[in-house]
């Protein structure tokens, strides 16, 4: 049940769950494309874990079904759909506390990625969280930018830094070799951090 007394224990465990969740999905995409760059692999990690993917992975897994929302959000469907994806992570991270890594990386892969996620159609899906960002930001009247912010230092200055500037805020950061793509990455995480979801 989600309620507002486990909202910070729930958040905790999301990040947790967020951050194995990468770390398997990146070790996958790593051996599956033994050629691909950096920037193809960021891209398609991104597809694989965004907010809008574990939703929908979400709903296959009938997590809408064993979830009791609090009355407050009987009201409101697309914030129903939004928590989906947040109570996936949040599960990944009890398993990890619970299991540790190595168990949680194989029921990850055997038991939800390998049967539930197509990687090939999404590395043919074309996602632009660009436009989205920017088509949303006029309909709510918003300003957007793109600021191309240095490096930290040590970094490497072949690597972009770019962060999306909604309304004087910083939403999301992205990283790459090419600017472009670093854009993207930083639409990407703006669109996540503003609950910005395709058919939420």
């Amino acid at each position: 049940m989600i309620k507002d007394g486990v909202k910070n224990s729930n958040e905790r465990l999301e990040f947790l769950g967020d951050a194995v969740l990468g770390s398997v999905v990146a070790e996958l995409l790593f051996k599956l494309y033994p050629y691909k760059d950096e920037g193809f692999l960021t891209e398609m990690r991104s597809k694989i874990v965004s907010r809008a993917n574990l939703n929908q992975l979400s709903r296959k897994l009938g997590f809408n079904e064993m979830i009791e929302f609090d009355a407050r959000m009987i009201s409101y469907p697309n914030k129903q759909g939004s928590l989906l994806g947040d109570a996936f992570e949040a599960l990944i991270g009890a398993v990890y506390l619970d299991k540790g890594y190595t168990f949680t990386r194989e029921f990850l892969l055997s038991r939800i990625i390998k049967p539930h996620v197509d990687i090939h159609t999404l590395e043919v899906t074309e996602t632009n969280f660009k436009s989205r960002l920017i088509e949303w930001c006029q309909h709510t009247g918003k300003e957007i930018s793109f600021v191309l912010v240095d490096n930290p230092e040590g970094e490497s200055n072949k690597m972009f830094s770019v962060v999306a500037v909604v309304d004087g805020e910083e939403c999301g950061l992205g990283r790459d070799f090419n600017k472009k793509s670093a854009e993207k990455i930083a639409a990407e995480k703006a669109c996540e951090y503003l609950k910005i979801f395709d058919g939420e």
